[in-house]
Formats: C-alpha cells, sequence, structure tokens
C-alpha cells in the first residue's frame, strides 16, 4: 500500500511539474476604446459628424449633441445638463434603438427616414422633446 501511495505522489508531482513548464497563454487583445464611435448598425442613433457628435434639433428649440460609446450616449444640452443614458430593451421596429437612465429616455430611429428622435424627460419635470438632425 506504501509502493503504491508512494507512486501516485510521484505521479502527482510530475504532472504538477508539467504544468508548471507550459507557457503560459497569450494575453486576449484589449478591448476598443470606449470613445471609439462603432460602426452605425440597424439599431444605432443616427451618423455622426466628423468630430463623433451627433447634433439633433427639437422642436422648442433645444439643440442636443449626442456622443454614442459603445452601449451607452452621452446627452449634451438637456435643461438639467448631460446626461449618460444606456442602452436599453426596446424598440419596435429593427431601426429602433433605445437607451434610459432614471431621469431620461431616448428612443432613436423614428419617423419615416428612422432619423428622428423623442427623448422623454422624465425628471423633474416629465415632457417629450421630439427632435431631428440638426
Amino acid at each position: 500500500m506504501k509502493k503504491q501511495n508512494r507512486i501516485l505522489l510521484l505521479a502527482a508531482a510530475a504532472l504538477l511539474a508539467a504544468c508548471a513548464m507550459r507557457d503560459p497563454p497569450p494575453a486576449s487583445e484589449a478591448p476598443p476604446p470606449r470613445e471609439t464611435l462603432p460602426k452605425r448598425s440597424a439599431t444605432s442613433p443616427p451618423p455622426a459628424d466628423e468630430a463623433g457628435v451627433i447634433r439633433l434639433r427639437c422642436d422648442d428649440g433645444l439643440q442636443l449633441r449626442l456622443r454614442v460609446l459603445q452601449d451607452e450616449v452621452q446627452v449634451d444640452g438637456l435643461p438639467g445638463g448631460r446626461e449618460v443614458l444606456l442602452r436599453d430593451a426596446g424598440g419596435v421596429t429593427p431601426q429602433q434603438s433605445v437607451f434610459s437612465n432614471a431621469r431620461a429616455r431616448a428612443e432613436f430611429g423614428l419617423g419615416a427616414q428612422a432619423s428622428e428622435a423623442v427623448v422623454h424627460l422624465l425628471q423633474p419635470q416629465p415632457r417629450d422633446l421630439h427632435c431631428r438632425p440638426a
């Protein structure tokens, strides 16, 4: 029995030594920087201008500036200041995408050309902003 235990112990030690001699797996590629705009898909907001900013003009005169970063949209120009909205489940058509947080919800890909948006301000005073490309 002692001889069998020694053989198992030697086999385990040899296995551990073999594992220790293996090269580590190659490091995976770093993810793309968050500042990079994703390629336009059927569920992305309207195309961005050369600076990576999407400009929208709303019916009440507000001018919004959007920056799309992977699964979030930064919205500047709202009455309460900048909002960062995260991709949300939603959208009735493949062209429509929805981003939201606790204070605002934005729907992109609306209208006949799928270039319009509605921003629902939820707090402090609920109201809807109907917007088109500027």
